[in-house]
């Protein structure tokens, strides 16, 4: 077998033909040319016999590692006219348009960048984090389910800290299908204007409800005149559970510092470290965190109180076969507790959960209040603290949708 014809099935490189293969130390040169004769317009459809000219240099395109090798893809293409836009560079059918990477190396790092950490993706691929973040762009751009924002009746609106500074996403969630559909830099209501303005008055009309974080940001984009003034305003369930949340840790922190305080370190060690504990769902614990749960429990004070209130509101927001009657009876009862446990942070809360309790029973009735959508929100979090390397807000939000939106991705080997 020739080494062209090995390359050629070894690589998979779809519409070319491998013409040379010239090896150097630490880099393997695939010289291929198009088996097509039309020439392609990267950015639409347009195709055409005729050339504008040939490049006096050969394009080239990292590929997939070969062992220790370094594979680099090089053709010389052609130039075309487009009536749409202008002389640009044929399309390749092995590369995203504008790429200096194979569609398979791009598909390849994205697949990566949401399992793993950046340095080791660099250090695995010898690649800059930089060019990951380009690489998920283009994923996203060419793989994103064009239909995802059909069919949407129940959806969620909320905003991630990306960055310091004060750096924010919006990101509009389908709270039926559990996936990320929009997303787009800043947190105002001029930035929810842009997803109603894609969504269409058409398709804005069919949505029944739509669960908000507790402030009033995305209120006025909401009720706007062809936005969706129809739909039920409730309460996102995440922002409940993360009030209560806060405040229990607020109790920790406390009891923690007068742990400190005494004679006996001992009481403050046996402590050390029931922070996730107290805040992870029970089901989730380890043997060792279960353990400690259990001597809080056995201690009685009001920690342990304010982890059986936090228990008792998540129960609550999840809703179930509760009617709102029930949930109303529920949360008051919860309220009143809240109120008299003597624990600052909880009657805060219960203060809070009063003023927004409308909003909390629309969740609970329109069945919003479910473990999927916190779970959601959970994993968009750890993902964006995954894109804090990258510079770019588009790379960071590619990133988001690639990992919790409408992507179904490829791996090379599963073609």
């Amino acid at each position: 077998m020739r080494v062209t014809t090995a390359f050629k099935r070894l690589l998979r490189l779809d519409g070319v033909n491998v013409t040379d293969v010239t090896f150097f130390p630490a880099l393997i040169v695939v010289s291929v040319t198009l088996r097509r004769r039309r020439l392609v317009c990267p950015h639409c459809a347009h195709t055409t016999r005729w050339r504008y000219d040939t490049r006096p240099v050969p394009s080239a395109w990292r590929h997939l590692d070969v062992g220790v090798w370094r594979v680099e893809v090089r053709a010389v293409l052609r130039r075309l006219r487009c009536p749409n836009h202008g002389v640009v560079v044929e399309a390749v059918p092995f590369a995203r348009p504008g790429a200096h990477l194979t569609r398979d190396f791009d598909d390849l790092l994205a697949w990566l960048a949401t399992r793993m950490d950046k340095t080791s993706i660099a250090r695995l691929c010898r690649v800059s984090w930089r060019t990951v973040g380009r690489a998920v762009e283009r994923v996203v751009r060419s793989e994103l389910d064009p239909g995802r924002l059909d069919g949407l009746f129940r959806i969620g609106v909320d905003e991630i800290s990306w960055r310091k500074h004060h750096k924010y996403l919006t990101l509009v969630v389908d709270h039926d299908r559990g996936q990320v559909i929009w997303g787009a830099e800043g947190r105002d209501a001029k930035t929810l204007d842009g997803f109603f303005d894609e969504l269409g008055p058409a398709r804005s009309a069919l949505i029944e409800a739509v669960s908000l974080d507790l402030g009033p940001a995305f209120l006025k984009s909401v009720h706007a005149d062809g936005h969706a003034p129809q739909a039920i305003v409730c309460a996102d369930p995440f922002h409940v559970i993360q009030l209560v949340g806060n405040a229990l840790d607020e109790v920790r922190r406390d009891l923690w510092n007068q742990l400190r305080q005494l004679p006996d370190p001992r009481y403050a060690r046996d402590f050390k470290g029931a922070r996730w504990c107290l805040l992870k769902n029970p089901q989730d614990l380890t043997d060792r965190q279960a353990e400690q749960l259990a001597r809080i429990r056995r201690s009685r004070g009001g920690i342990w109180r304010a982890y059986e209130m936090k228990e008792q509101l998540r129960a609550i927001v999840a809703g179930g076969d509760l009617t709102r009657h029930e949930a109303t009876e529920q949360l008051e009862r919860w309220c009143r507790r809240a109120s008299r446990s003597r624990l600052p942070a909880f009657v805060k809360v219960a203060r809070t959960i009063r003023q927004r309790m409308g909003l909390i029973l629309n969740a609970i009735e329109h069945g919003i209040s479910n473990g999927r959508v916190e779970g959601l929100n959970t994993k968009v979090r750890l993902i964006v603290r995954r894109a804090y390397g990258f510079h770019s807000a588009k790379a960071a939000l590619a990133l988001v949708m690639l990992a919790a939106g409408p992507i179904t991705l490829t791996l090379p080997h599963e073609h």
